[in-house]
């Protein structure tokens, strides 16, 4: 990518330049985006060959307090445990139906992929949340991805 960066420690920052041998100045945001993801606890080779090699990926974050105001304590543990499964299935399931990558933080949840991808991944997400069943999800995804896989 030829791109210059430093971690500055007083301002507690990552800072990113170009180089007078950078290729392409669009380098400079993809950098920028691989950073975040890296800072927001995704597997850094992940989100590295995801960035690199498509152009029109996108970030979001879904707190888990904005889909449903009452979940605390155990509601919000098992809230959790729907997203994950059992091993990490459904959310597996749900990164491979849509094409993202999904990280699962406290109450937070992190996606990483296409503007469209990350539109189903996340009311898949928010579906779990509220209390659908996964067979449910997991039929839903599968007739998104069949339209999706007829279109092209």
């Amino acid at each position: 990518m030829k791109i210059d960066i430093r971690m500055n420690l007083v301002a507690k920052r990552v800072e990113l330049k170009t180089m007078r041998d950078t290729p392409d100045i669009s380098n400079l945001y993809k950098c920028s985006s691989y950073v975040q993801a890296f800072m927001l606890c995704f597997e850094a080779e992940q989100v590295r060959e995801a960035f690199f090699r498509y152009d029109n990926l996108d970030m979001s974050s879904l707190d888990m307090q904005d889909v449903k105001r009452t979940l605390k304590g155990d509601h919000l543990t098992r809230a959790i445990g729907r997203i994950c499964g059992k091993g990490g299935k459904i959310k597996f399931m749900i990164e491979n139906a849509t094409k993202t990558r999904i990280v699962v933080a406290g109450n937070k949840i992190h996606f990483v992929g296409t503007h469209d991808a990350i539109k189903i991944a996340k009311d898949s997400v928010c579906r779990l949340i509220m209390g659908s069943p996964a067979a449910k999800i997991a039929s839903r995804l599968r007739t998104i991805t069949a339209r999706a896989s007829e279109r092209f």
